[in-house]
């Protein structure tokens, strides 16, 4: 294998609106960790939150901040103490490390560990640059058939799994999701492979409804021209992945006595709850943060075709091009997701 660089490129985040490609230390992996030459990194919602805010929620921009947390590559050299992942291993990387100590890890909700180190999260760099390092539990080889891109978009369909375990989608659920984004679509996707047999997803976004009924088989409501409750449909669960306060409250007024609705959108900071319907029906809602221990799974439902990665990637950008990636989706209906290349 050839001798490796020294410097890397990297895009990084100076402040709100200012990003600029830099020359960077290509990192030492640690004795657990592998370094991995990033080959394509998915843009998310909170990346772009973070490009045109400096924050998201309580997480805050206080320092130069490289952005990217969907990330694919290729086992390029590993710690001393690394025992699987031999260079020219295709991985996908799970990019939050928990502490594995506190009472959280413990109980097996490290997604709620309050020390974990996840890429892009002030103050942990992520993974819009050319090499980055990451403990061995955390990257996951790959089948050959599956592209750089759907091996990074294995992160957003985690989250879509992580939903609908919440949610306990299970054969015969009649499922509602609110909003086709690529969440909303890769939740559709996941709750027809964990078997619901009656999909509905809303949107305002006609091409966005056609994608959910292509990759789904779900039913659509454009609920610019038609509202949602009078739709009469009743579901077992609510995906609400909109992140619109108004379509969440209006979805849980919806679900069937003894419903689950789980918020996986990030949005307003209030909801107003039908709360009478809530508990006259003993409606159970919830919300998810990230996921926990869904790698293996989304892995396999994408490398068994059950869930399709690479017809969501619809634009393709370098490191000098991240803010065009970053705001692909507001300036062109027709992105769904946008995918940095950084070795481009």
């Amino acid at each position: 294998m050839n001798e490796l660089p020294t410097s890397m490129r990297a895009s990084v985040l100076r402040a709100v609106g200012d990003i600029a490609v830099e020359d960077r230390p290509v990192p030492e992996p640690g004795p657990h960790e592998v370094l991995v030459r990033v080959s394509a990194v998915g843009t998310c919602g909170s990346d772009t939150h973070y490009y045109e805010h400096g924050r998201v929620g309580g997480f805050v921009v206080r320092e130069p901040l490289v952005l990217g947390h969907e990330a694919s590559g290729t086992v390029v050299a590993r710690g001393a103490e690394v025992t699987g992942h031999a260079p020219g291993t295709r991985v996908s990387l799970e990019p939050g490390v928990p502490c594995g100590s506190c009472h959280e890890c413990r109980s097996g909700r490290y997604n709620l560990c309050p020390d974990v180190r996840f890429f892009a999260t002030p103050p942990i760099d992520g993974a819009f640059c050319e090499y980055v390092t990451l403990h061995e539990q955390f990257a996951y080889s790959v089948p050959e058939e599956m592209s750089d891109e759907a091996a990074a978009l294995v992160e957003p369909l985690s989250v879509a799994v992580w939903a609908c375990r919440k949610a306990g989608v299970s054969p015969g659920s009649r499922v509602l999701v609110t909003g086709a984004g690529p969440i909303g679509l890769l939740a559709a996707q996941t709750a027809r492979a964990f078997g619901a047999t009656e999909i509905v997803t809303t949107d305002v976004s006609e091409r966005r409804l056609r994608m959910a009924a292509e990759l789904a088989s779900a039913e659509t409501i454009d609920v610019r021209a038609s509202g949602l409750a009078g739709s009469g449909y009743e579901p077992d669960v609510l995906l609400e992945c909109s992140g619109n306060p108004k379509a969440g409250a209006e979805a849980v007024g919806t679900l069937a006595r003894a419903g689950r609705g789980v918020f996986v959108g990030l949005g307003g900071d209030e909801l107003p709850i039908p709360l009478a319907h809530v508990q006259t029906r003993e409606i159970e809602l919830t919300g998810t943060f990230r996921y926990a221990n869904t790698w293996p799974t989304a892995i396999a439902l994408a490398a068994s075709g059950a869930v399709e990665l690479d017809r969501l990637v619809t634009h393709r950008f370098g490191l000098d091009r991240v803010p065009e990636a970053l705001t692909a989706s507001a300036r062109d209906e027709t992105a769904v997701k946008s995918v940095v290349r950084p070795q481009e």
